[in-house]
């Protein structure tokens, strides 16, 4: 049976053009149009559709109202098209916060190398979002993890897990005892609001720095740090070439661009460089994985949160090989379970974990919980 899907946006051409690429793919289809946000309330609710692609400016409504009032009538996979500005991003941030799963620029194109690149980006964005119905539709994400179940430790001389042996979630977490300089944070779809609910958990006495790698344009990155510094105890900053790794301070990657670590263990720099045309991510997880594997070996504490594809399997390898800790995030809570399926697959992760959880885990795990 295809996905069912509902297009909501003001603009005839570009509902068309959305529609005719949705309709492509025999796995979609195309249910019905809205051309407002009060409009797409009344048919998500009368057509229970599988995914909802959804607009931001619009008259009537707009598209951050319209997720609102969808997601307490009938919650429904959304993903949001928004323009590739400061307002845009943020704007794009506030759907997301209330409850849009993910998002792409309204010239999607924009974020491919070519016209098919963007068709097929679209439909794979919409075919992974819809996984998420089941669970939105269920009483709460909250709900469902206090039965859900924590992956014990997978050791890096055995196979490829299919089932990794589990713990009730009730148990409390122990602390490993191991020392750490760094924490490292990889994610894509579903990452901003993931990033969000664990870095305003951080005390401002984080003991070491943070890097973060989420997969963004570039005009969103600096909107997103802001936007995460305004909420959390630590501070937290788009990450600049020459910037000196503190305590207590989270270093966004730059939307277009790649980071890397430079340096020395208390006396380490982020290097800002070009994207490079061959790379299918810019940023990208494996890099700067990769960096911080050189440079702090084993004193990582790194972690894979939801996200398309498999980026940061090769970074976490690398982390593996210098003997660094390695956790997922666990399908349930994972907008896309892709990326912490591909290094839970190659047996790389030694906890798979709940959002709602990872933070307690983290400061538990560093000696401040």
């Amino acid at each position: 049976m295809a996905i069912k899907v509902l297009v909501v946006d003001d603009s005839s051409f570009f509902r068309r053009r959305v529609s005719e690429i949705i309709n492509a793919d025999p796995r979609l289809e195309v249910i019905d149009v809205a051309v407002n946000g009060k409009e797409a309330v009344e048919k998500a609710k009368l057509l229970k559709p599988d995914v909802i692609t959804m607009d931001i400016e619009m008259p009537v409504m707009d598209g951050i109202s319209a997720v609102r009032e969808i997601m307490k009538a009938c919650p429904t996979p959304t993903l949001m098209f928004s323009s590739l500005t400061h307002d845009g991003a943020k704007a794009t941030l506030d759907a997301l916060d209330a409850g849009a799963l993910d998002f792409l620029p309204k010239k999607f194109e924009d974020i491919a190398r070519n016209r098919e690149e963007a068709v097929s980006l679209l439909q794979k964005r919409i075919a992974e979002i819809a996984r998420k119905k089941l669970f939105m539709r269920r009483p709460s994400v909250a709900t469902e993890t206090t039965t859900s179940t924590i992956r014990s430790t997978v050791r890096a001389t055995a196979a490829p897990a299919k089932s990794a042996p589990v713990a009730p979630l009730a148990q409390r977490f122990k602390a490993t005892g191991k020392k750490y300089q760094l924490t490292a944070i990889g994610t894509s779809t579903g990452g901003p609001v993931a990033l969000q609910k664990i870095l305003t958990a951080i005390p401002a006495n984080y003991p070491h720095p943070i890097i973060l790698v989420q997969h963004m344009p570039a005009t969103f990155t600096a909107a997103f740090a802001a936007r995460l510094n305004n909420l959390c105890k630590i501070q937290v900053k788009e990450a600049e070439d020459g910037d000196v790794l503190k305590p207590g301070c989270a270093y966004l990657a730059p939307g277009g661009l790649q980071m890397m670590i430079d340096g020395r263990p208390g006396a380490s720099r982020l290097k800002i460089l070009d994207g490079g045309e061959r790379m299918n991510y810019k940023p990208c997880v494996d890099v700067t994985f990769g960096s911080a594997a050189k440079v702090y070996g084993d004193k990582v504490l790194s972690m894979i949160l939801t996200g398309m594809g498999a980026d940061g399997r090769e970074g976490c390898r690398m982390l593996k090989a210098a003997g660094a800790t390695i956790w997922s995030q666990d399908e349930q809570s994972c907008v896309v379970y892709g990326m912490p399926q591909a290094i839970d697959k190659a047996g790389l992760s030694s906890e798979s974990l709940p959002l709602e959880r990872v933070a307690e885990r983290i400061l538990i795990e560093v000696g401040l919980k």
